[in-house]
């Protein structure tokens, strides 16, 4: 796959500096780094990590997405002096001057971030962002690259749920933009859909950033708009073979439509002018592309017309691609779609007619996804919206973005709700493979470790209640961590989304069955080393031997 072209990676770092400018943040971002620069620690080194808590939509994984927007928006942060004068209207007027001059001339190019390569199968507590540099920045970045990886992680979760419903085979498209929560939304949703395993988008300008393959044709407004046949221009089409002179496209129509007609024992009184005459004018505009609608008024009529349509442009040589259909039981509808689709191919001996694409849209969910594969049906394409793009089963990732190291001491926030607490020190991330080529286990280690190794056994802490150990040995071992980011300087080359989508299959694919189930998976096991597990309960020990401290003074 080649790579990202210096034209696209350009207007996606614009789109980026547009949409995720530094002032893109709450407010307690500014108000804490002015502590930190009013006590003179804004230069501490620190470490923060990104991870989320519970594995999306009940499942058993989630996926990472998020992490190039995150590189382009590490690499054009900075403040403008319209940015600055704004800061200094909504801070506290006891504001030291100095620190909006401090703000003026910060950037990220002391900023080091660590991740999980984009498109990875990923598991709730694992880290997978390590974003280390002076306090204060590191500190401001937080709102910004929880909003990159929040969504995208999210819906690229979302997407790969709907491939495994649908199956490998099934292409699917994406087209939610005009029911998604905002422009970025739409864009955001039709960008990382793709990555997570759907086939095409409706969003042209995603295409246009992406690369993703584009697909539409036309609404049921286009066919409700016309009446009768005098409202085609125009009226004449010409043969593929080359023939210099037109054809009177709509008698032909007329001609296969009365043979149409006699096929299937149909009513020609019950056919809708209008409906004809808007396949009619669109198969002239695209004769090669010629995939309408056919339920704005009835399946049944709308099938005769578009029979009638597609027979006349294969008798002038072009190929006509299907039908969608947009309502009632789709599965059913396709099966008598289809079974016309033959008749007509063995009637006539017209045999692309039994290759005939049928789309299938009406407010498709996952559990109606799963449905199709449980009922017979035709449905070759599904256009996926609402659900998809809205993440309706659940609307947020929920990522957190904690410190854990300030400099070079571990930081844990230790919480009544267990949920909550965080995990410290800077650390390593394994996964641990087993003899089948399955993942098994991810192990959160402190950096400082040494890693482990295939074939060796191993003693770990699964992150559960239960605070008892587990022996594994692992048949191979992955680092899960790579420098992306480096003294202002993207250190790990961009993928494309399609480079991204092929990553993310391929991690799928590695996944045991058993953790990818829709429904009621199994959990994934996510631990701690040894030496990690004692800094918990060294911590948690000293916390509550220390918090009398100010009746010992």
């Amino acid at each position: 796959m080649a790579a990202l072209s210096s034209n696209t990676c350009g207007a996606m770092e614009r789109s980026i500096r547009e949409r995720v400018p530094p002032l893109l943040t709450d407010l307690y971002q500014f108000t804490m780094a002015y502590a930190y620069w009013r006590a003179g620690r804004n230069q501490e080194p620190a470490v923060f990590e990104l991870f989320f808590r519970d594995n999306p939509f009940g499942g058993g994984f989630s996926l990472f997405a998020g992490l190039h927007d995150c590189l382009l928006f590490l690499r054009s942060f900075g403040f403008t002096d319209e940015d600055v004068e704004f800061l200094r209207s909504v801070l506290p007027q006891a504001t030291d001057p100095a620190f909006f001059k401090f703000l003026r001339e910060l950037d990220c190019s002391d900023v080091t971030l660590r991740s999980v390569p984009e498109g990875t199968v990923v598991f709730a507590r694992v880290p997978l962002m390590e974003v280390s540099g002076p306090l204060a920045v590191v500190q401001l970045l937080e709102t910004s690259l929880l909003c990159l990886v929040n969504y995208a992680s999210l819906v690229c979760s979302n997407a790969a749920r709907f491939r495994l419903a649908a199956g490998p085979e099934r292409k699917l498209l994406e087209m939610g933009l005009r029911r998604a929560q905002g422009p970025d939304g739409g864009l955001t949703a039709s960008r990382y859909t793709y990555i997570g395993g759907f086939d095409l988008t409706s969003n042209v300008q995603a295409g246009f950033l992406f690369g993703i393959p584009v697909a539409g044709t036309m609404a049921h407004s286009y066919v409700t708009s016309f009446t009768s046949l005098e409202e085609v221009w125009p009226q004449t089409l010409v043969a593929v073979n080359g023939d210099p002179d037109p054809v009177d496209i709509i008698s032909l129509t007329k001609g296969w439509l009365s043979r149409v007609c006699e096929l299937l024992e149909a009513q020609p009184g019950k056919i809708r002018e209008g409906e004809l005459a808007a396949f009619l004018s669109y198969a002239i505009a695209y004769p090669q592309n010629f995939l309408p609608v056919i339920d704005s008024y009835s399946v049944s009529c709308g099938l005769l017309n578009f029979c009638a349509v597609a027979l006349a442009l294969c008798e002038l040589g072009y190929k006509p691609v299907g039908v969608r259909l947009d309502s009632g039981d789709l599965c059913r509808q396709s099966v008598d779609v289809r079974r016309v689709f033959r008749l007509c191919s063995e009637h006539f001996s017209i045999p692309a007619f039994d290759s005939l694409t049928i789309v299938g849209t009406n407010n498709i969910s996952e559990e109606s996804m799963a449905e199709l594969n449980e009922k017979e049906n035709e449905i070759s394409v599904v256009g996926v919206g609402t659900h998809l793009v809205t993440c309706t089963k659940q609307p947020s990732l929920g990522c957190v973005y904690k410190l854990v190291e300030v400099r070079g001491k571990p930081k844990m926030k230790i919480s009544e709700d267990p949920e909550k607490s965080t995990v410290p020190g800077r650390k390593a991330v394994y996964r641990l493979i087993d003899a089948e080529g399955h993942p098994f286990l991810d192990l959160v280690s402190l950096a400082v470790e040494s890693p482990p190794e295939a074939g060796v056994p191993l003693s770990c802490y699964p992150l559960t209640c239960d605070s008892s150990s587990v022996s594994v040995t692992p048949a191979q071992v992955t680092c899960l961590r790579l420098e992306a980011y480096s003294k202002g300087q993207v250190t790990h080359p961009p993928c494309s989304a399609a480079e991204t989508r092929a990553k993310v299959q391929s991690s799928l694919q590695t996944l045991h069955p058993r953790h990818k189930k829709l429904q009621e998976p199994d959990s994934y096991t996510v631990a701690l080393s040894e030496q990690l597990h004692n800094l918990v309960t060294e911590i948690r020990r000293g916390s509550t031997n220390n918090s009398n401290f100010l009746l010992a003074n």
